[in-house]
């Protein structure tokens, strides 16, 4: 007995030992041909589904069964197998795949291609760049990257809108900025929380640049045709970070700290408060000008003048704070990821600020084979407080610019609590930050469900569901005392924004013989609701107390809307032996917003590729490694009729200074604009062809679009109607404009060793728009600051002009100036001749280094904050105030003018042309800079950290804008709005910065 046990037990420990040795762990590292570690790449033993994925640094384990074949396969790089006959560990080297361009991108509605079959534009830019430009708002951060994309800012000031329009203007009046969608789902990108003169913020920066995996802009209707109407201007697609599978919890943690100073505008410091040479001392002789005496020989008191730089005394280094926390990781069959971001700006203006704070969550899990779920969930508050700027009376920074240098503008109040002024009509800046306030708080969730189930290998269905939902509240206070209110006043606005889509998919990919087809059907459905509630009250009764409920007078309005959307898309991809692809899109979409007759509505688009290269000889091959032709054709709609446009409705009135109600008597009339029940959707209809190559085993690619793009039925608001039929206008579909344009974009990889890489990128784009009709024999209509005429490009600035002769001499009048033509007419173009962007990234070794430049040739900027200084006597360009004769030609006489004028008396003339400011606002700029350190892994090999980087980056670096005597050329001060565009009117100067960050992984 004791003989068997002993057998049994023998065999046991063999059988054992063998299943030991069978199944083990086997670890390894993975790296390109330049030791370089490649993180995502998939390990599976062949014939089998268990798999796993390297880590950040390349590394993997898996229990392996002996012998066995190790499959290494990843995007970009070849599939290898590795036989395994009893190893622990293993290094693996892959190569680069050269036979495409290396890139899986997020094209419409999520899906993922490969960039080599697409045949249409569009371009990709990497979450690290992103972040690595340390801009809050991500909109600026893609300033300079993409060709066909114009980015413009409105403002310095904390969470200030950023207005992106790709490839011009598709609208007249309707909205011209790109749709954005994050992770599949349509959101809400509205510029609010504006309650007084300047911008407000657009609501793409409630979003985290943090959680960027990656941005595709898709620029052409052949590229957006899937998103309908909505997509007609441009879709910006952003992709959120995910988590990894098989990878145990890591933490990550980055923190940095910016300081800003603002990019001011050129003024004058040698001449005091006062008028012809005569000083004032703003007590007893008040003026806004400051055409006084000269400071280096003025005496107060018996005393040398002191100067006072009024924009040093008033603006602050600004301080952003950032500190971002995460958390990665995943089993054999989910995934999840984690972070939470806190920034805190605060403005270069006293007591302007911006503070979000983001909460964002995405686990992805197989729940049965083939059914995989993601949720994710992105919460956002933000809070932001600014002041007026622009015209307003209460703008501080109106006050600060135009301020004289001889007196000092603190304290802001006098003894007995009046303010402290030295000209009329305008608070003392100081007092504005005191007193006046707003202040916006949004409370935002964007979730989102995707459901992917596989009942066949080729089939796909996905059912896809998101929302975006947001609260803003709005408050302004202005105090008593001030100058435009004296008896004060407070602003309550409250939004409430609801919106839901729902995408169902069904995707087909199969092979039949040398042809691929993916097919793509869906059903897509959004309902958009919003409601705003706002209520002015006037008259403080008890100060201090800032209760709207307190004010004497409170106006009440409510307005909401609802619209809902349904659409039908297909999209079928046909590849022939992966050298000519052929793709057909169709969407059929009904809104709510049109007449029953109108409401539904087809378009789509048609595109191929021919990829040549495939037909190269290997000699030309190893110079030219790819090369493909793309053509495509899109007609699109464009959805730029809002709500119950299609109605007349009636409105309350004023009517001889008595506003209704009055008395508890509503009073009501109906619009005088007619509205057209039948109006539909803009037609959009654009051909595209381009050409993609690369070079020296895609060392070096270029790209090449060209585009041609025609609105057709563009909607005119008010077109003028004879008073005989009751109302002063009506709106009609009849516009037509066209823009055409070139897209060149060139990646390069001048040098690439073990111990050093260098990669560039280049773009640069030129765009041309023409307005081609307006309505029958109508040539010109006004849109805010910028006006629309037929045969000129959208957005031509319109005004008051010197009066010339026909040689084109100025004309003067008796006293020697120059005077204003009796006609008015165009004076500027607001659209730049051509733009371009350099993005440089080096590495060596341990070290990074990355630099990008971005240009702007042309677009005309009205330069208010001097025209208005003119007046004043405050730009650096009046520091020249001796008597001159200006050059031109007595319009009496028809003689050269000889008569000598005062320095004054010209620039205060200039004060009344338009012309005299428009400005060319060509540019280029160091956009931003960085020099990084990432600490060797070996070295942190007894610590635990995983990886540990120090970063130090700077913004607008350097400007070089010969023609621009502001402080930043590429700011639209009012907005983000089509009427905005083109104006530097006192705003809050946009800011040079530097930022310093550490990041490290546990």
């Amino acid at each position: 007995m004791t003989k068997l046990k002993i057998t049994l037990f023998t065999m046991a420990m063999l059988c054992f030992m063998q299943i030991y040795g069978q199944t083990a762990l086997i670890s390894g590292k993975i790296t390109d041909e330049l030791g370089r570690p490649i993180p995502g790449i998939s390990v599976k033993i062949k014939g089998t589904s268990t798999g796993v994925s390297s880590d950040g640094q390349g590394v993997f384990s898996i229990k392996n069964v002996n012998p066995s074949t190790l499959v290494f396969s990843g995007i970009g790089f070849l599939t290898r197998e590795v036989v395994n006959n009893g190893q622990s560990s293993i290094s693996v080297v892959l190569t680069e795949d050269q036979q495409n361009l290396n890139e899986i991108v997020v094209t419409a509605l999520g899906v993922k291609r490969d960039k080599r079959i697409l045949t249409y534009s569009s371009q990709e830019v990497k979450g690290d760049q992103i972040t690595q430009s340390k801009e809050p708002n991500l909109v600026n951060a893609l300033a300079g990257k993409v060709s066909g994309v114009q980015i413009t800012s409105s403002s310095g000031a904390p969470g200030s809108s950023s207005r992106i329009v790709i490839r011009g203007a598709n609208s007249l009046y309707g909205n011209n900025e790109a749709l954005m969608v994050i992770d599949g789902i349509p959101v809400n990108n509205d510029e609010t929380g504006n309650l007084n003169s300047g911008p407000g913020t657009n609501r793409i920066a409630d979003l985290d640049p943090n959680i960027i995996e990656s941005i595709n802009v898709l620029k052409g209707g052949a590229a957006t045709a899937l998103y309908g109407s909505d997509g007609a201007k441009g879709v910006i697609i952003i992709t959120t970070k995910a988590g990894s599978q098989n990878k145990k919890p890591t933490l990550s943690f980055s923190s940095s700290f910016s300081m800003e100073n603002p990019l001011l505008p050129e003024i004058q410091n040698k001449y005091s408060l006062g008028s012809n040479g005569v000083y004032f001392d703003g007590e007893n002789q008040k003026t806004s000008t400051s055409w006084g005496a000269r400071m280096d020989t003025l005496k107060i008191n018996g005393q040398p003048a002191k100067v006072y730089d009024q924009s040093d005394l008033f603006f602050k280094t600004g301080k952003t704070y950032t500190n971002t926390v995460g958390i990665n990781g995943g089993g054999a069959f989910s995934s999840y990821f984690l972070s939470y971001t806190n920034l805190a700006q605060e403005g270069t203006i006293p007591s302007t600020s911006f503070d979000r704070n983001t909460l964002f969550g995405k686990f992805s899990t197989q729940i049965v084979k083939d059914l995989n779920v993601t949720f994710s969930l992105n919460y956002a508050n933000t809070k932001n407080k600014k002041v007026p700027e622009g015209y307003a009376l209460e703008s501080p920074v109106w006050t600060i610019f135009s301020a004289p240098v001889s007196y000092d503008l603190q304290p802001s109040t006098n003894p007995d609590g009046t303010q402290r002024l030295f000209r009329f009509s305008r608070n003392n800046p100081y007092w504005v930050t005191d007193n006046i306030s707003q202040t916006s708080i949004v409370n935002r969730f964007l979730p989102t469900f995707n459901a992917d189930y596989k009942p066949l290998s080729w089939l796909t269905i996905t059912e896809r569901f998101g929302a975006d939902v947001y609260v803003e509240q709005g408050k302004y206070i202005e105090s008593l005392l001030s100058v435009s209110n004296p008896n004060g006043r407070i602003v309550n606005n409250n939004t409430n924004f609801r919106q839901y889509n729902n995408d169902l998919i069904v995707r087909a990919n199969k092979s039949f013989g040398d042809f691929n087809i993916d097919a793509l059907l869906g059903n897509n459905l959004i309902s958009t609701y919003s409601q705003n509630a706002y209520a002015n009250g006037l008259g403080i009764t008890i100060p201090g107390f800032n209760n709207i409920g307190s004010t004497s007078t409170v106006k009440f309005t409510e307005t909401s809307y609802l619209t809902r959307k349904i659409g039908f898309y297909l999209q079928s991809n046909i590849d022939y032996k992966k050298f000519l692809i052929l793709s057909l899109t169709g969407r059929y979409d009904g809104t709510s917003v049109l007449a029953k007759d109108n409401s539904f509505y087809p378009y789509g688009s048609a595109a191929t590729s021919f990829i040549f290269s495939n037909f190269f000889s290997k000699g030309l091959s190893d110079v030219m490694n790819f090369g493909k032709l793309r053509l495509s054709y899109s007609t699109v709609g464009n959805a730029s009729i809002g709500p119950y446009s299609l109605l007349t409705p009636y409105e309350s009135q004023t009517i001889r200074n008595i506003t209704f109600p009055y008395q508890g008597q509503s009073g009501f009339l109906i619009s005088g604009t007619l509205s057209d029940p039948n109006l539909k959707n803009e037609r959009i209809n654009e051909f595209e062809v381009g050409l993609e190559t690369g070079f020296f085993k895609n060392r070096l690619g270029v790209e090449v679009t060209y585009f041609d793009k025609k609105t057709k039925n563009g909607i005119i608001p008010s077109v003028a109607l004879a008073p005989s039929t009751g109302f002063n206008s009506t709106s009609v579909n009849s516009a037509s404009m066209r823009n055409r344009g070139i897209e060149v974009l060139i990646n390069a990889k001048p040098v690439v060793t073990e111990n050093f890489t260098w990669d560039l990128t280049f773009n640069y784009s030129r765009i041309r728009n023409k307005v081609l009709s307006i309505y029958k024999d109508l040539t010109q209509v006004g849109n805010g600051f910028t006006f629309i005429f037929v045969n000129q490009p959208y957005g031509v600035i319109y005004g008051t002009r010197y009066a010339r002769n026909a040689a084109g001499k100025l004309l003067t009048d008796d006293t020697g100036l120059p005077f204003a033509a009796d006609e008015q007419g165009i004076v500027g173009d607001i659209n730049p001749d051509w733009m371009a962007g350099i993005v440089n990234n080096l590495r060596y070794k341990q070290f990074t280094f990355s630099f990008a430049f971005d240009m702007k040739k042309g677009g005309d900027i009205q330069n208010n904050v001097d025209g208005y200084g003119y007046f004043y006597g405050t730009p650096k360009v009046t520091e020249d105030r001796g008597p001159r004769v200006v050059d031109g030609i007595n319009a009496t006489t028809g003689q050269p003018n000889t008569v000598s004028v005062s320095g004054q008396a010209y620039y205060q003339r200039a004060n009344s042309v338009l012309e005299s400011v428009i400005q060319d606002g060509t540019y280029v700029k160091l956009r931003n800079a960085s020099i990084g350190y990432s600490v060797k892994p070996l070295w942190l090999k007894k610590t635990p950290f995983k990886s540990l980087g120090f970063q130090v980056t700077g913004r607008n670096l350097w400007i070089y804008a010969p023609h621009f005597t502001g402080g930043d050329p590429e700011v639209s001060s009012f907005g983000s709005s089509n009427g905005s565009q083109g104006i530097y009117s006192f705003s809050t100067p946009t800011s040079r910065s530097i930022d310093f960050s550490l990041k490290l992984t546990l």
